[in-house]
């Protein structure tokens, strides 16, 4: 009979869901049901709680309510059965262990140089604390494009407590964010104790309390979180962090020009990654755009320098220097031809 096996079924032998209930209280009641009312709960023929009438095939009849209870008390005892011995040799194996070298002091983890922190209500909670301890500087890098307003809310009651003990706070992000009026609204109500600068690219996210401990993700979703003490790693956050930030650009300061007519900036930002061979969705990423919208500045590159195809738009990007190199040609745009000529 098609339909759902024992181990599949949306509920397990110790239950029945509503269809089923009916279905094998009426069984009972009557003393058989007919096969087509049990066809929309096959399990009460897989877990052999309705079986084939011998007299008539087209009939089920119900399994005594006793031999059901005999049944699933077996199940629930061999559960517990099982359940004792894992619990066994869960103790067995401390003991055993525990016997091995001399005694931890329980809790001594919690200060060691790296710690896993995992789930976000964990991560929550370290923050938090590194935040109470926290009394001269807070560094942060803030990757992809422009901050949701929950994720600023989220932070907000710790940039304040911050704020209220005079602690100084440094943010890095990409130059997208800066289109963000979620970050422009927060940077006004924290003021003074906030300075923010953008780079076109930055590393992933990363919180660091007084240069003694960091945070950074340890998976894709950051569900996840490493818990940094060691002092080499977080001075070599530091360094990386100061290095970043002397390369960055003032949030309140424009963007450079780029000195080439209708290229933006983030189109040069584009064109370089271009140039080294990425593709959209890694160029996306890293700038913390959509993929839409890298293809969009692309279109708009391609038609800015004339070029045709893909190719031929590397070769465009390489002669005029938007790889970051020495142009190779001057640049001549589309519609420039006629003046050159005159």
């Amino acid at each position: 009979m098609a339909g759902y096996g024992a181990d599949d079924h949306p509920h397990g032998a110790d239950r029945l869901c509503e269809v089923g209930d009916r279905v094998y209280s009426r069984a009972v009641r009557r003393g058989r049901v007919p096969r087509a009312d049990a066809e929309a709960v096959p399990c009460l023929l897989e877990l052999a709680l309705l079986h084939p009438d011998p007299d008539d095939m087209d009939w089920l009849v119900p399994t005594a309510p006793q031999e059901v209870m005999t049944r699933l008390l077996r199940g629930v005892h061999d559960e517990v059965s099982a359940s004792q011995r894992r619990v066994g040799a869960a103790v067995a194996a401390v003991e055993r262990y525990a016997g091995l070298g001399p005694s931890v002091v329980a809790g001594a983890g919690e200060g060691t140089a790296i710690r896993v922190l995992d789930g976000l209500s964990r991560i929550q909670a370290a923050m938090d604390e590194a935040t109470e301890a926290c009394t001269t500087e807070v560094i942060t890098v803030q990757p992809g494009g422009i901050r949701p307003e929950h994720e600023l809310t989220e932070g907000l009651h710790r940039a304040l407590a911050l704020r209220g003990r005079g602690v100084r706070m440094r943010d890095l992000y990409t130059h997208v964010a800066r289109h963000g009026q979620g970050l422009l609204n927060y940077l006004e109500l924290m003021g003074g104790s906030v300075q923010a600068r953008t780079l076109d690219e930055v590393i992933d996210r990363l919180i660091l309390f007084d240069r003694t401990v960091a945070f950074i993700p340890a998976n894709a979703d950051r569900t996840l979180a490493l818990e940094l003490r060691h002092p080499a790693l977080v001075e070599y956050l530091v360094t990386v962090f100061e290095r970043l930030w002397r390369l960055a650009i003032p949030l309140t300061a424009p963007l450079p020009d780029t000195g080439i007519e209708g290229i933006s900036h983030r189109e040069q930002s584009i064109a370089a990654l271009l140039a080294e061979g990425h593709q959209d969705a890694v160029i996306a990423e890293r700038l913390g755009i959509s993929v839409r919208t890298c293809r969009a500045h692309i279109a708009r590159l391609s038609e800015t320098l004339g070029a045709a195809s893909r190719t031929q738009l590397g070769v465009r990007i390489a002669q005029v220097g938007l790889d970051g190199r020495t142009p190779v040609t001057p640049l001549t745009l589309p519609g420039q031809e006629s003046r050159t000529a005159r």
